[in-house]
C-alpha cells in the first residue's frame, strides 16, 4: 500500500513534508488539496473524516492516518532512521529543534489562512496584510540568524554538511518570505543555507513550482 501525502503545493507545512520524504528516499503518492478552489477543499467532509482540522498535511501509512508536520517528520525520523534528519547528540537535537520550533510555532501560525481570514474581517487598513506577513517572518528571521551566528553548528545546511530536520523547515519558510517581498539581505547565512538547499534534488523535487497541482 502506498504512503500517501494530502498536500497543497503552497503550503509551507506540506512543503516540510515533502522535502523529508524525499531526503529519506520515501516513495509517496501526492493526493492535491486546494485550500482556496471552492472554499477550501480542506472543508469537504470527506477530508475533515481524515483531519478534523481541516489542513494540510496528512500522511496516509498503511491506514494510519498523521497529521501536523513537526510529528509527521518526527514519525519519519523515528520508523525510517537513514539517513538521520537528527544530529546523533542530544544538545545538537535541541538546537536543531529550536530552529524548526522559531518557525512551525512563531512565525508560521500567524501567517497562515485561518489567521488571516479572521484579520480580513476585522482590520480595513490596504496593505495589512502584506505588512502583518513580513513583520512576523523578518522577527523570526532576526532569531534564526542571531542563533546561527553564536553557535558553530551550521555548515552548508543549519547543522554541519547534511541537510536535516532544520533545513526542512527553513526552506519552505525563505520561500514565503521571497513570495511575500520579505528583505532578505540582513539574513546571509538564512540565505546562504537556502541557495544550498535548493542545489539539492530532495528540495528542488520538493518545491512548489513542481508539485503536480502547481499553478503560476
Amino acid at each position: 500500500m502506498p504512503i500517501i501525502l494530502y498536500s497543497y503545493f503552497r503550503s509551507s507545512a506540506a512543503y516540510r513534508v515533502r522535502i523529508a520524504l524525499n531526503l529519506k528516499n520515501i516513495d509517496y503518492e501526492i493526493r492535491p488539496i486546494h485550500l482556496l478552489k471552492n472554499g477550501g477543499e480542506q472543508f469537504n467532509a470527506d477530508y475533515l473524516a481524515l483531519n478534523p482540522q481541516g489542513r494540510v498535511p496528512v500522511l496516509v501509512v498503511e491506514d494510519k492516518v498523521l497529521t501536523q508536520s513537526s510529528a509527521i517528520i518526527e514519525y519519519l525520523e523515528e520508523t525510517y532512521p537513514t539517513p538521520p534528519l537528527l544530529p546523533a547528540n542530544a544538545v545538537g537535537r535541541a538546537y536543531v529543534r529550536s530552529i524548526t520550533q522559531i518557525i512551525s510555532c512563531d512565525i508560521h501560525p500567524l501567517n497562515n489562512l485561518r489567521v488571516l481570514a479572521y484579520l480580513k474581517g476585522s482590520v480595513k487598513e490596504d496593505g495589512f496584510e502584506q505588512g502583518w506577513r513580513i513583520h512576523w517572518i523578518q522577527e523570526g528571521f532576526v532569531a534564526i540568524e542571531q542563533l546561527m551566528q553564536k553557535n558553530d553548528y551550521r555548515g552548508r545546511f543549519c547543522f554541519g554538511d547534511t541537510p536535516g530536520m532544520g533545513d526542512t523547515f527553513l526552506i519552505p519558510q525563505v520561500y514565503n518570505a521571497l513570495r511575500f517581498g520579505c528583505e532578505m539581505s540582513s539574513f546571509p547565512l538564512i540565505s546562504g543555507i537556502y541557495e544550498n538547499c535548493l542545489q539539492e534534488i530532495a528540495f528542488s523535487n520538493a518545491a512548489p513550482e513542481n508539485q503536480p497541482d502547481a499553478e503560476s
